[in-house]
């Protein structure tokens, strides 16, 4: 049934009112100059929480000709990506003041980045998925390379842009031919066209460069290249940011285009999941192991946790994706509140990076480096932090759909990668301070308590309402 205009309107209410809101703290930041810089974050994070309102309570439908989906899944991630991205304008917003690099700007591509997530996850077609993918990354590339005058964040934008670009045209490529085997953009018609067998081997062909594309989105192996530089040069506030929603939506678009548009051909992008799951968790393992630099590490970390969240992906159930949800929801907040620590740590003015700053934190910040344990032990999945019960959610679905030597040999990857968690936490509680560190920032202190106390004495309260809305988001896929 076609909608008008004004149902559709309705429908991306959340995004329409997000361009609104971005337009107008534009103009105002643009009139206001260095005197509306707090107006402009205040109005940013409002209608990020407006938003997410307006997702959560929003009705169900396709419009734009099927470009646009809204469902419960999309809610779910909306609301997710909505939801946390207040907290990367409060940490970055005080941390670039403490710089001298605050400019209203920062807010505004933070606007933008979300809109293009909410994109992202709402995708009915080709088109409509490489708009929110570009919208998206662009915000992300000017983020990465905000502090101008700083030479690794410059170098990092540089490289995020040069092999996002790179990704990009791997993505326009695939959908091309996707688009030239199968006729049309639209993911329900392109299933159609591979239930009846009428696209042949081209289609497939497309689905692989696709894939080669989406997996730069969430830097999974073996196109992770760019993670590790970008999370060491970038501000550290807009890394946390980078690690959370961007890498949450892409992870549900990624899900939505294998399940709506290929859920046939499961037996084919089963193989690259899989291959990709085990590479990522791999390098993301032992490659952490070489780092001395936290957030280097962390861009490993990252690697191999996206790898764990494509073991529930490989599923190809709605089990699989169930667990996928509450993966990431579950990963969000324990990395934005271990970016939240380094950006409270620093000494003498500089930020905390290095593995032997961090010696002797327990005596210098024991609130912090209880705090720091305590993420840590929930991202190696020690029980009974939250990093535990999303990894279990994760195995019990690869396991349930017959991926069990997966699920092993990616358990042992998990063992391997907690070194470098018990390297840092052996850092902070035995050897010797270097030097006093300077007073933590309220904010960024509060917001890394926030998430310590999620991840281990509020977890259980938390699943209880989390489990069943990941459920039925999962159901939205249309997979059994």
């Amino acid at each position: 049934m076609t909608m008008n205009f004004q149902d559709a309107l309705v429908l991306a209410r959340p995004e329409v009112f997000l361009a609104g809101a971005t337009l107008f703290l534009l103009v105002y930041g643009a009139f206001r100059g260095e005197k509306g810089m707090s107006e402009v974050s205040i109005g940013a994070s409002l209608a990020l929480f407006t938003a997410a309102a307006f997702a959560a309570i929003g009705p169900d439908g396709a419009a734009f000709s099927g470009g646009f989906i809204a469902n419960s899944a999309t809610r779910f991630a909306k609301v997710a990506v909505y939801l946390i991205s207040p907290v990367a304008i409060l940490l970055g917003d005080r941390w670039l003041g403490r710089v001298d690099n605050k400019r209203f700007e920062f807010p505004i591509l933070i606007l933008l980045a979300a809109i293009g997530m909410g994109m992202m996850v709402s995708a009915g077609d080709l088109i409509s998925l490489y708009i929110g993918i570009e919208l998206q990354s662009l915000a992300l590339y000017v983020l990465a390379a905000f502090r101008r005058d700083d030479a690794k964040a410059s170098e990092a934008g540089l490289k995020y842009f040069v092999l996002g670009a790179l990704s990009s045209g791997l993505l326009l490529y695939g959908a091309s031919l996707i688009y030239g085997f199968a006729g049309s953009t639209h993911f329900d018609v392109i299933a159609q066209s591979i239930q009846h067998g009428t696209t042949g081997t081209g289609v497939l062909f497309g689905l692989v460069f696709l894939m080669c594309g989406l997996a730069f989105k969430v830097s999974a192996a073996p196109f992770h290249m760019w993670t590790p530089d970008v999370y060491e040069g970038a501000p550290t506030p807009i890394v946390a940011f980078f690690a959370a929603a961007p890498k949450l939506a892409a992870m549900v678009l990624f899900a939505r285009v294998l399940s709506e548009a290929f859920g046939s051909a499961i037996d084919q992008w089963r193989q690259i999941i899989v291959i990709t799951a085990f590479l990522s968790v791999a390098i993301g393992a032992f490659g952490g192991l070489a780092q001395s630099n936290i957030k280097r590490l962390l861009g490993y970390s990252s690697i191999a946790n996206i790898g764990y969240a494509l073991i529930g992906l490989s599923a190809g159930t709605a089990e699989g994706m169930q667990a996928v949800l509450v993966f990431m929801v579950l990963y969000m907040i324990d990395v934005t509140g271990f970016f939240a620590c380094l950006g409270a740590l620093s000494r003498d003015g500089k930020s905390m990076e290095s593995l032997s700053d961090f010696a002797g934190l327990a005596r210098l910040r024991p609130g912090l480096a209880l705090v720091l344990t305590a993420l840590s032990f929930s991202v190696m999945g020690l029980p009974p932090f939250s990093g535990f019960w999303a990894k279990l959610f994760v195995f019990k679905a690869a396991i349930a759909s017959g991926q069990w030597i997966l699920a092993a040999v990616v358990l042992l990857g998990s063992v391997v990668a907690a070194f470098y968690y018990l390297r840092l936490i052996k850092t902070m509680w035995f050897d010797p301070a270097p030097g006093q560190t300077d007073t933590p920032p309220v904010e960024a202190k509060g917001v890394a308590f926030a998430a310590a106390l999620f991840c281990f004495p509020l977890v259980l309260p938390a699943m209880a309402w989390l489990e069943p809305m990941a459920r039925t988001a999962a159901v939205s896929f249309g997979l059994k």
